[in-house]
């Protein structure tokens, strides 16, 4: 008799303590017999007669019951419970439960049977309500707002080593909020926390300097916190002039049974100050129009995302030798700080351009500098003074299009408009044979998407378009467009948005078959012959059959001066080089309007249609306004109650697969109402030896750590944007064992153009003796395959006892809308983030990559390129292989990935 149980309850707990108790109602006769709880493998869709492999045992008992008045005494139904005997050392359902609670396994399949099932006298009936209870703790979490409070003040800073915080008193402040790993289901208690802050000292007060502990404190200094306190200590007196760095983490307190110990959070990151007790004091900010400064009372909103406000600087009266000022909202972490100097000393300074990224409220922070150096040889900037203040919501979209109005072959011929702002403009898909709808719609299961041509063989039939009755958009004004295209083929222009005039088009979005490049372009005129000038893609030959977010911004500067006209294209929320200035580039040029309609995958060139798009079109927006970078990532995370959609593009699923290729599953797993999966890529080749397709109780792809692999043709996602992988893994621990310390088993990865490197990669390493991390990582190389940046995520902790040969979920998530600043100070374009199962690893590795990076046509598994060579084999077995454009959050992995209910 099997049980099976998920993990969705004990998520982020520690277990203390686990008992199984099943209800027993009927044995064979009045003699006891013993009864064993066995762990096995879980229970798939694959599982063959005679059920799953036997793992290990977890108890076993000697009982007899359910006879009633059959025996004497009597022996009515009774409840048996398993709970590990410490004298019997292969009894251990606490780590088993434990390991289940960490992620390590995705489900805990339990079977009950009879120590010698060949004796009739043995068997017994048991019912099916058995129940697993377990005594927990809740796991402590990395702590938040992380930061030290610059003077007498309540807002916290965390800086990074290349622009350390001024602290202008010698005891300063510093603090962090403790955290359970996992929110609390609502009723239950929050924990037992203190927070630990550790600071150290640079010996030469540089940041080249060695470091070396000065203080420590916990807080609350005795007793326990509940989750989410926000715990402040001051510090001893510190060196005026010291370079300081400081770090976190929560400690979490549990007493059961007699027993009693401490977990701990991995750290924060590193938090830098320098205490300078003569730096510049904190400036005055006064406001110009249209914002006005929050208070207790009175927070009201003007202005909109993108509109410039006016501010002013001036030096606190403190302050004689002002002559400098720099500046960022807080708000965005995409804002980059700027720096304005003053036209004379202590001289205020007014900026113009400071423009909020999103709608709510904003923080504009401010430094001023008497330009002396510190020790570092930098500038040195006093603590920062702050201004709040709220911007106003943005216009809505001028049009929108998703392009879920209907199922595939459907007649329905009219895509919705369901903008917000302005009248409405229907979508009417023009020639029935090229058009069409798609299930591949980008917001994922029960999604649809408007097809265009790719089902088509002959070119005089590839003609179908969309577009609507009018204009969405003035092209004369400032404006923005957006969609998601899925380009299938790279032979000619392929556009996917057009403005059409008389003669041309006043501005496309295409694909460049010339440039080989996506591209933004406005004509100078409409005329036959037009001066064409364009923003293009950083990064030449996109890859096919991938989702991709483009975006492109005609701004005007608010004013009515055609010189200072510029265009923008984004690709994944990033744009590309500089704006470009129309009027530098075409003396002509005259921003002119087009007012007949906007086309979905046809163009207007030199009085003729063509240009047409093959491939999937989706989600189409317009506005009549510039949207600001945040915006742009904000609408291309396709968000729906609050959270960013995904949709799930490669599924090679061995548990189904036989001879010498992986398939790839027959149906949507995402959307149990598909018939069939939609992107069809072809399965993954077996190697020639050392993989097959075979199991004991289910088939996987049985892999011998030496030569054995599976391949097959990628990308299939486009890895400049953000993604998700995830493979379900079992290793073989003998295997890896004899290994030697540093040996990386690449479960799966996507090689670079070079071929040497994988631009993303998921794999098992041995970091030392009985030492083995699971990790996920992305390697950004130049044009002759030399690797110029990366991004590591790993496990917090060694693979257990219980993770080895059986079933892991490990999962990478590279989120590229997460525009922010590293500990160095340098920007990065995307976070790599690890989970195992169902939980987030936080580990101390720099997960920012700073270099947009595509994978070149060998996918993988089993085996890959890292470290300049090809090889890396997998000691194991793999049974699924998934991907999907879109990072998910953490709840979206364990409900899609690790099974958790919701």
């Amino acid at each position: 008799m099997y049980f099976e149980f998920g993990a969705s309850k004990l998520s982020g707990k520690q277990v203390l303590d686990a008992t199984f108790r099943a209800y027993e109602t009927w044995s064979f006769n009045c003699t006891p017999h013993w009864v064993d709880l066995e762990r096995t493998d879980n229970i798939s869709e694959g599982t063959r007669w005679p059920g799953p492999k036997q793992l290990n045992q977890m108890g076993d008992r000697y009982v007899s019951a359910g006879r009633g008045d059959l025996c004497s005494p009597d022996q009515p139904n009774s409840w048996v419970e398993f709970n590990d005997n410490p004298d019997e050392k292969d009894e251990n359902l606490t780590s088993t439960v434990r390991a289940l609670a960490d992620g390590k396994i995705p489900r805990l399949t339990l079977m009950l049977r009879a120590k010698d099932e060949s004796d009739p006298r043995a068997w017994k009936r048991f019912d099916s309500n058995a129940e697993l209870k377990v005594w927990y703790v809740h796991k402590p979490g990395v702590p938040t707002s992380v930061g030290a409070i610059p003077g007498t003040g309540n807002k916290a800073y965390c800086r990074p080593s290349s622009s350390p915080l001024t602290v202008t008193t010698e005891t300063p402040t510093v603090q962090a909020r403790v955290q359970t790993k996992v929110e609390q289901h609502q009723g239950e208690e929050e924990g037992y926390l203190q927070a630990e802050f550790l600071m150290q000292r640079s010996s030469t007060d540089t940041t080249s300097g060695s470091w070396s502990k000065v203080w420590s404190t916990y807080k609350p200094p005795s007793g326990w916190h509940p989750d989410g306190t926000l715990e402040k200590a001051t510090t001893d007196k510190r060196a005026d002039q010291g370079l300081y760095r400081f770090k976190a983490r929560t400690q979490s307190h549990w007493n059961y049974n007699g027993r009693s110990g401490d977990l701990f959070s991995p750290y924060s990151s590193w938090c830098y100050l320098r205490i300078d007790s003569t730096a510049p004091k904190p400036p005055t900010i006064v406001t110009g129009a249209p914002y006005t400064e929050c208070t207790t009372n009175d927070c009201a909103a003007h202005g909109g995302p993108g509109q410039r406000g006016s501010f002013t600087f001036r030096p606190n009266s403190a302050d004689k030798d002002v002559k400098a000022y720099r500046w960022r909202l807080l708000t965005s972490d995409a804002d980059a700080t700027k720096t304005v100097n003053a036209a004379t000393t202590n001289a205020s300074v007014t900026v113009k351009d400071v423009k909020p990224g999103l709608p709510g409220t904003q923080t504009l922070a401010v430094e001023a500098s008497d330009l002396k150096l510190d020790k570092d040889g930098r500038k040195r900037w006093g603590p920062p003074a702050e201004f709040a203040f709220k911007t106003g919501l943005a216009d809505g979209a001028t049009g929108r299009w998703r392009f879920d109005d209907a199922t595939p072959g459907s007649a329905l011929m009219t895509a919705k408009d369901t903008g917000e702002t302005g009248t409405r403009h229907h979508a009417i898909l023009r020639d029935a044979s090229g058009t069409g709808w798609s299930t591949m719609g980008r917001r994922g299961a029960g999604d649809y998407a408007l097809r265009l041509n790719d089902n088509l063989s002959d070119p005089a039939q590839q003609v179908g378009y969309a577009s609507t009755d009018g204009v969405p958009v003035n092209s004369q004004d400032s404006f923005t467009v957006s969609a998601w295209a899925y380009l299938t083929d790279a032979s000619a222009n392929r556009t996917v948005l057009a403005a059409p005039g008389e003669h041309g088009s006043a501005f496309t979005l295409y694909y460049s078959a010339t440039h080989k490049k996506w591209v933004f372009n406005r004509t100078d005129q409409d005329k036959k012959s037009p001066v064409y000038v364009r923003s293009l893609a950083d990064t030449v030959n996109p890859p096919l059959r991938v989702w991709t977010h483009l975006a492109a911004v005609f701004d005007t500067q608010d004013d009515g001066d055609k010189s200072n006209d510029t265009i923008q294209l984004y690709v994944n929320g990033r744009p590309q080089g500089a704006p470009v200035v129309l009027a530098d580039e075409a003396t002509t040029y005259e921003p002119w309007t087009a007012d007949r309609n906007l086309m979905v995958g046809r163009s207007k060139v030199g009085g003729d249609y063509g240009e047409y798009f093959h491939g999937r079109i989706d989600e189409i927006a317009t506005w009549q306004d510039v949207l600001t970078p945040a915006r742009i990532r904000e609408e291309g995370r396709l968000e729906n109650a609050g959270l960013p959609t995904n949709e799930l593009v490669a599924h090679w699923d061995a548990t189904i697969s036989s001879g010498n290729q992986v398939s790839e599953s027959p149906e949507d797993p995402d959307d149990p109402a598909s018939t069939s999966f939609p992107y069809r890529r072809g399965g993954l080749d077996l190697s020639g030896s050392g993989a097959a397709l075979k199991g004991e109780d289910a088939t996987s792809l049985v892999l011998n750590g030496t030569s054995g692999y599976a391949s097959g043709s990628g990308p299939v996602v486009d890895e400049t944007g953000s993604f998700t992988v995830s493979a379900r893994v079992r290793l073989n621990k003998t295997l890896l064992a004899a290994k030697p310390v540093g040996y990386r088993g690449l479960v799966a990865g996507q090689a670079t153009p070079a071929g040497k490197e994988s631009s993303w990669a998921l794999w098992v390493e041995k970091a030392a003796a009985d030492v083995y991390l699971w990790k996920f990582g992305r390697t950004a190389v130049d044009a002759n395959g030399k690797v110029i940046d990366s991004a590591l995520a790993e496990a917090q902790e060694s693979i257990g006892a219980t993770e080895w040969d059986t079933w892991v979920d490990v999962t990478g998530v590279f989120d590229a809308d997460l525009d922010f600043t590293d500990d160095q100070g340098e920007q990065q374009f995307g976070l790599a983030q690890l989970y195992i199962g169902p939980f987030l690893q936080q580990g101390e590795e720099d997960p920012g990559l700073d270099t947009p990076q595509q994978g070149g046509t060998n996918l993988s598994a089993g085996r890959g390129s890292m470290k300049g060579t090809t090889g890396h084999y997998l000691p194991g077995d793999v049974a699924k292989l998934r991907v999907w454009t879109g990072a998910m959050t953490q709840g979206q992995v364990g409900r899609q990935i690790a099974e958790l209910s919701s």
